[in-house]
């Protein structure tokens, strides 16, 4: 008979060896079906890896996938730190990038660069914000279950992105093809050592990030409701207004995730633009342990994954299921991995399983 039992907290270098092994125990399993489907594993992974970190153009296509799936994470984390589960990543993402191509369709061409990316900036932030808001204000006033309500969210900010695309926003000069017109050009993100400047946008807002959880009062605050609602307002902090303020930090930081991928790398809002970035974003925080520093870093290996099977599809003809499968593994036993982090499976004894079927 065996049962499910909380670990003590582990030393670092188990916890180490713990992650590391479900990495390997992932890969190995990728490689047994690589190997089954007739592929070679040693090949494929070397293209993989190759086609991540081998040049300098793999590079910088990997940290333009990891920049949108850091800012998102670190958004995400804050909510996720009050116990508050928003799923709504992709709909915050989506509504950054409407509100910030509102802004750059109605602002005069001859505006500054600057200062329509900041605007930009802003109404990203406010677009996301007001998309988580509405599920928090219906969870903190009417216990309704932000989980579900979040990731109802996602489906109608497609729909309404997809109203824009085909109806409203269509740009009538692309000749009947379904389209809305990209943003002004001097709207893009400056470009530094290849990659434009988002990866610095993510960097700060770690820092951020980790600062406002760790070393404020509101960051303290947002620990205690996670950890317990009633303790919270026995201690005297309002659990409502605490909450809603993480809460719209959370969906902002999200939305301007969304900005930044607009006016960094795709430029033109479309229904695809969240690439899964608010689904994928919520792994890389649960890897992360919700800490703001490993995030960055968990973000540029999930990007380098992602950048690695888009090229093995091309250079080894592997199918995109294959592609797919592979990262699935990888990511399924780095999740079973946090499991036998956090809890340990053990065997009851005889005597003991008996005792309690006497004394029931």
């Amino acid at each position: 008979m065996f049962q499910i039992t909380k670990r003590d907290e582990l030393p670092t270098w188990q916890g180490v060896l713990i992650r590391i092994g479900s990495i390997l125990a992932g890969v190995l399993l990728a490689s047994f079906i690589i190997a089954i489907l007739g592929f070679d594993p040693v090949k494929t992974f070397a293209a993989l890896i190759g086609g991540s970190f081998g040049s300098s153009s793999a590079l910088i296509n990997t940290v333009t996938i990891a920049i949108p799936l850091a800012i998102t994470a670190l958004g995400l984390a804050i909510a996720f730190r009050m116990k508050f589960w928003n799923i709504g990543g992709e709909g915050q993402i989506i509504m950054g990038c409407v509100f910030a191509t509102f802004v750059s369709h109605n602002m005069p061409a001859s505006t500054p660069g600057v200062v329509l990316i900041l605007l930009m900036g802003v109404a990203g932030f406010l677009g996301g914000a007001i998309w988580a808001l509405i599920p928090g204000l219906f969870r903190v006033y009417l216990r309704t279950n932000e989980t579900l309500f979040t990731l109802m969210m996602n489906y109608i900010a497609l729909c309404i992105v997809q109203y824009l695309h085909f109806v409203l926003w269509r740009d009538p000069a692309a000749k009947g093809f379904p389209k809305i017109k990209a943003i002004q050009e001097q709207a893009h993100l400056p470009m530094l050592f290849g990659v434009h400047i988002g990866f610095i946008v993510a960097i700060v807002l770690g820092v951020l990030v980790f600062l406002l959880i760790r070393k404020t009062k509101l960051g303290f605050e947002i620990r205690v409701v996670g950890e317990s609602a009633p303790t919270a307002n026995y201690a005297g902090i309002n659990v409502r207004q605490v909450m809603l303020t993480g809460v719209i930090l959370s969906g902002g930081i999200v939305g301007l995730a969304g900005m930044v991928k607009l006016a960094g790398a795709v430029y033109t809002l479309s229904p695809s633009i969240t690439g899964n970035a608010g689904f994928t974003a919520i792994v890389i925080a649960w890897l992360s342990n919700l800490s703001a520093p490993i995030m960055l870093v968990v973000s540029v290996l999930i990007a380098a994954l992602e950048q690695g099977s888009q090229v093995i599809q091309i250079k080894l003809n592997v199918p995109s299921a294959v592609a797919a499968v592979i990262q699935g593994l990888i990511l399924m036993s780095a999740l079973g991995g946090e499991f036998f982090l956090r809890y340990r499976i053990v065997r009851r004894k005889r005597e003991q399983s008996k005792s309690q079927k006497g004394d029931a």
